[in-house]
């Protein structure tokens, strides 16, 4: 293997790693948020998305292409991914609508991969000793295998926030037991209290002076 091409598949890892973006993003209620990405034609675009806080983990998600046409929707999705291809130049913009919302906000967790570029000829611009990124199969490997990184780099990230999710709704749940345990112990209490002051009042002897 030379250090040509040692180098070409360092800087294909390098490149995949630092296209990939992570976000935190919370909608008010009413209100839609959206963020851009300028692609050129051929790029591929991989949305991975969950809504992790607020009301019932729902949240519309549209992504538009330069030219306004749209590219996909979902209406009240609790989380979702989705890949396509740049048709042409531009900017396009993903956007997260809460419109149906009366007064939750939405705390959303989102990637985007923007990776596998199209793949450009350098032997025009290279001597013929140089590699170019058409007909290499260990440049490809390298791709598929950071894809396959990527992936299982999502994956573990949302696994660890809906591992997050659960955890909170179990100790909400179990706050809410010891609270109404001691509701019911106090109850019990006040009412064997109760039946023993009526008790001793109805046994009482009066007497008539």
């Amino acid at each position: 293997m030379t250090w040509t091409s040692l180098l070409t598949c360092s800087f294909i890892v390098l490149l995949s790693i630092k296209s990939v973006f992570s976000y935190y993003v919370l909608v008010d209620a009413h209100s839609e948020e959206c963020f851009f990405e300028k692609l050129t034609s051929g790029t591929k675009l991989l949305l991975t998305y969950e809504v992790i806080e607020g009301g019932f983990l729902d949240i519309d998600v549209k992504i538009t292409g330069p030219d306004h046409k749209e590219i996909y929707r979902g209406d009240r999705e609790s989380s979702g991914k989705t890949t396509f291809s740049a048709h042409m130049d531009g900017t396009y913009t993903l956007c997260f609508s809460n419109r149906m919302s009366t007064m939750t906000p939405k705390m959303i967790m989102f990637e985007i991969d923007a990776g596998d570029s199209p793949k450009l000829d350098m032997a025009s611009d290279k001597t013929a000793e140089n590699v170019t990124l058409h007909h290499n199969k260990l440049e490809e490997l390298v791709a598929e295998l950071s894809a396959s990184l990527s992936n299982i780099k999502h994956e573990q990230e949302f696994m660890e926030v809906r591992e997050r999710i659960h955890r909170s709704i179990n100790e909400n749940t179990n706050s809410r037991v010891v609270m109404w345990s001691c509701f019911e112990a106090f109850i019990l209490l006040a009412m064997a209290l109760g039946q023993v002051y009526y008790l001793k009042r109805f046994f009482e002897v009066r007497r008539v002076v």
